[in-house]
């Protein structure tokens, strides 16, 4: 599968001139997400690292629905991941489904790899630990995206274009 990681502002650039076969907008409760051509799954959450009264924190659904989109799309699909600034959702997004993709033992060369392909992104940590959970690493994950650390300070992230079934390769 192909997925590409990018900020709202850079969805439309990027439909019009690339082939994408489904959209996966993670976006916060009250975000107005235009409809597009392609199929779309959108998630309504904030981006907190831990719950926090009045927000709606990441939850194990919203996880098993990330995972559940990788397995279901066909392996030649190109799946295109957005947030709103491409820094902290749709990277943890990015990160689990190259895991799930990669299987275990893989974590630390595919935190590397995102960490490569943006030097902005900081996946969102209850994100990973609730994959990390799921997917049944037993830390291995939330290890490897604490390792990689902090990304640069700023206000969008980069697009990430990964093909998974080569991403955690050295």
């Amino acid at each position: 599968m192909r997925l590409i990681v990018c900020p709202g502002s850079a969805v439309d650039a990027l439909l019009a001139r690339t082939r994408v076969d489904h959209v996966l907008a993670l976006v916060s409760p009250d975000a107005e997400v235009e409809p597009r051509a392609v199929p779309a799954t959108i998630l309504r959450f904030n981006d907190i690292a831990a719950p926090r009264p009045d927000l709606i924190a990441p939850s194990s659904e919203l996880v098993r629905e990330i995972i559940g989109l990788g397995h279901d799309l066909p392996a030649e699909a190109t799946l295109l991941v957005h947030c709103f600034a491409g820094v902290s959702r749709s990277p943890a997004a990015a990160y689990i489904l190259a895991c799930a993709a990669g299987g275990p033992g893989e974590e630390v060369a595919i935190a590397t790899r995102l960490r490569e392909a943006s030097p902005k992104a900081t996946p969102n940590p209850l994100i990973v630990s609730l994959a990390d959970d799921m997917l049944g690493r037993g830390g291995a994950m939330s290890a490897a995206i604490a390792a990689i650390g902090r990304g640069a300070d700023a206000y969008e992230g980069d697009v990430i274009d990964w093909t998974l079934d080569a991403v955690a390769r050295p």
